[in-house]
């Protein structure tokens, strides 16, 4: 039915995510086709009132486009049985996670749901609400309303804030502090936690000071790399292939000797592979090192004329 906005209690905005973009895309769909996905919303009667259980993001968008009304399914059902069923089938949307843990946590704190009870009324196993939780026990408020606020993606916040601050969770936030000055993308983010987690402590220090600065380094030297290689051309390349394969063969060969026969199928059928494969390089090898020890004057003289004298003449005799 059609239902004014004004009525509609919007009680779990704050646990949904905003989203600029989506919110406008929604709206030029509206313009262009009517909203053609209903709201969802509960509560004991029509009159008493009803809480939005799904759809914020089209309520925005009709709120940005001037809309009064929405069209709306109400449910006459409490709200802790709405907002399961919505967990439990989600509609015009996925939730991404930390939704579903903030979600999870309003009914079991709010609504006094145990964790057995919820997941069964949500379809899901008890091992599923635990690690949700846990995701939200692992993020302070300030990640949480940087999530929320858009400022940071939902996959940095478990990907990398998450792992981040149960380490250590003094850099998590001033890593969040610099990004609130510093701002990177969610790919710049990735790139910056994966050099983190090899990096020392005092390297450490410094990538949670300045993530920005870090990454212009590390995009600078990949530079300097680049053009390296590029004047090396792909002699360089191949050079240091074979610097590695000439050690990893001589690996393989001190842990080949001390193998028993017979052995695995799964060893044998690799070694088969690998014998196959050694002819053709052993023949390319040896063409390059061939040409590589032949003596200079000899090709020189292949290649044009020089001084050795030719084959089918007599050699020189002394001169007078």
């Amino acid at each position: 039915m059609e239902i004014d906005l004004h009525r509609l209690e919007l009680r779990f905005a704050a646990l949904r995510i905003d989203d600029a973009p989506a919110v406008r895309r929604l709206a030029e769909s509206i313009t262009a086709h009517g909203q053609l996905v209903e709201c969802v919303a509960a509560g004991a009667s029509e009159d008493t009132g009803l809480v939005l259980i799904d759809g914020y993001r089209r309520v925005a968008a009709l709120k940005r486009l001037g809309r009064d009304t929405a069209r709306v399914q109400c449910w006459s059902c409490p709200v802790d049985q709405a907002l399961t069923q919505v967990l439990a089938h989600t509609g015009s949307r996925q939730f991404s996670p930390i939704e579903e843990a903030l979600l999870l946590r309003e009914l079991i704190d709010a609504h006094g749901l145990k964790l057995r009870e919820a997941a069964h009324r949500c379809a899901r196993d008890v091992s599923w609400v635990q690690r949700r939780l846990m995701l939200l026990g692992a993020l302070s408020a300030a990640v949480l309303e940087a999530v929320r606020s858009a400022r940071v993606s939902s996959w940095a916040a478990t990907r990398v804030f998450a792992p981040l601050a149960r380490a250590n969770a003094g850099h998590a936030e001033r890593l969040l502090a610099s990004l609130d000055v510093q701002g990177l993308s969610t790919r710049e983010l990735r790139t910056w936690f994966e050099h983190y987690q090899h990096a020392q402590r005092e390297q450490r220090e410094r990538m949670v000071e300045q993530p920005r600065l870090f990454l212009a380094s590390l995009s600078q030297r990949q530079l300097d790399r680049d053009a390296q290689e590029l004047r090396g051309g792909p002699e360089r390349e191949v050079v240091g292939d074979l610097g590695h394969l000439r050690a990893l063969l001589e690996r393989v060969r001190r842990r080949l000797q001390g193998l028993n026969t017979p052995v695995g199928a799964p060893l044998a059928r690799a070694c088969a592979r690998v014998h196959a494969a050694l002819p053709e390089v052993v023949s390319e090898l040896g063409r390059l090192s061939d040409d590589a020890h032949r003596d200079p004057q000899h090709r020189a003289h292949a290649a044009g004329p020089g001084p050795t004298a030719a084959r089918d003449q007599q050699a020189a005799g002394a001169v007078a």
